[in-house]
């Protein structure tokens, strides 16, 4: 292959990619019109048009999809290869972009960042919080961090946290006036607070289970909130059950504002991990901030 051609493959994935001749001129530090050119001289060559221009956008053909599924991970491969070789004769740099939960971004991520970019200023860090299931690679970040359960097959995955447990709580207002539920069944008879999901708008279904027996309960009340510190509030001011993380719950249960119930139906579930796609050539950064999260418990 000839310099020139590698050259209008890398023009042609970027404009792909950003959907402009603008942008993908300002990435590529190019004009416009020698960009304009540039894809003309390549569809010349190849004798097939790959993209289709309008008033308000690009978009690939389908001859233009075709190419780009094969040439854009082959160049983000020799993209990473270049930026490991360049990093292998310097100090870890460059920026990693992560897409996480607030959770995990607090209990976890955050913990293990503040010494590592104090100690190497020359890494940056962008932190993306949404609770929803995110295409890392479609949204072109570096790595996520969800529950273990949830992580596709095809991703690498390391463990950075212990694992988790769920907890059923009432206000002691609450259980003044209603008695304890002793079997999930029971909270059918209960107010219970609602936590709406940002993935696809559903409630979620508490998750339950007991000698090997596992149950999914929806439950009812009078409040529905996609803020956790909201159904915290409406738990210790009476208004119903909540189901939350046991550390989200751990300071108000110590504090008697809140009471644990049907403990015995919340077993330990895999903890949070860091995922990332598998044929990513991890960078000297991303090593470290490997190595800082890594769970070691």
């Amino acid at each position: 292959m000839q310099r020139e051609e590698l050259v209008d493959l890398n023009a042609f994935a970027t404009v792909a990619r950003e959907e402009s001749f603008t942008r993908a001129a300002a990435r590529l530090g190019t004009s416009q019109s020698a960009l304009s050119h540039t894809i003309r001289r390549l569809e010349a060559r190849l004798g097939v048009r790959l993209l289709t221009r309008t008033t308000r956008r690009v978009a690939p053909t389908q001859a233009g999809e075709r190419m780009l599924g094969v040439l854009g991970p082959a160049l983000d491969a020799i993209a990473a290869e270049l930026a490991a070789l360049r990093e292998m004769r310097a100090r870890p740099a460059g920026t990693i972009r992560i897409t996480t939960s607030a959770h995990a971004a607090n209990t976890l991520l955050w913990p293990a960042l503040e010494p590592l970019l104090a100690e190497y200023p020359e890494i940056q860090i962008e932190i993306a919080i949404d609770s929803g299931f995110t295409d890392i690679v479609a949204e072109r970040f570096d790595a996520g961090i969800r529950l273990g359960e949830s992580i596709a097959k095809d991703m690498v995955a390391v463990r950075i946290g212990p694992d988790l447990r769920m907890a059923v709580v009432g206000s002691p207002g609450y259980f003044a006036a209603q008695p304890r539920p002793c079997s999930p069944q029971d909270l059918a008879q209960h107010r219970c607070i609602n936590l709406r999901l940002p993935t696809v708008g559903g409630l979620y279904a508490w998750e339950l289970e007991k000698d090997g027996r596992a149950l999914r309960v929806r439950v009812e009340g009078q409040c529905t909130f996609n803020d956790v510190p909201m159904i915290l509030r409406a738990a210790a001011a009476g208004f119903g059950l909540a189901c939350l993380l046991e550390d989200q719950v751990a300071g108000l249960v110590a504090g008697g504002s809140l009471i644990r119930v049907l403990e015995d139906w919340c077993p330990p579930f895999a903890g949070y991990h860091l995922y990332y796609p598998s044929r990513r050539q991890p960078s000297a950064a991303f090593a470290l901030l490997v190595g800082a999260l890594r769970y070691r418990g």
